[in-house]
């Protein structure tokens, strides 16, 4: 599991440095300013959350175990949901994915919560 969240980790990483250039070169005069926040909104927690998938590989190595897997399993379905709508709603104008974005945030805290609690029990 540990080499699974660190290339997850890893890609998004990668995906976030990728869209952050696109954002800041290929949409700065497409965007309005309040997408454009969005977007990079997007995009820094795409990458907070990447190192905290780096973290979880770390963590797991030390405390391998159900809740520090499902930490991993959140944070990548938080990056997904939150960044991802974020991403769509203003790339694609889709503005009712506005209403799904919370649940990528809930699936960030669950992913920390159970992270904090695999590294006390191990």
């Amino acid at each position: 599991m540990d080499r699974i969240f660190l290339a997850l980790g890893a890609v998004f990483a990668l995906l976030s440095v990728a869209l952050g250039a696109f954002g800041a070169h290929g949409l700065r005069n497409t965007l309005s300013p309040a997408d454009m926040e969005t977007f990079e909104t997007a995009v820094r927690y795409q990458m907070y959350h990447a190192l905290g998938l780096m973290a979880v590989a770390w963590a797991w190595t030390r405390w391998p175990g159900s809740a520090v897997t499902a930490s991993g399993w959140f944070m990548t379905a938080g990056i997904l949901v939150f960044s991802g709508s974020l991403f769509i709603l203003v790339l694609a104008g889709q503005r009712w994915l506005g209403a799904v974005t919370p649940l990528g945030g809930v699936a960030f805290l669950v992913a920390w919560a159970l992270l904090a609690w695999g590294a006390l029990r191990g």
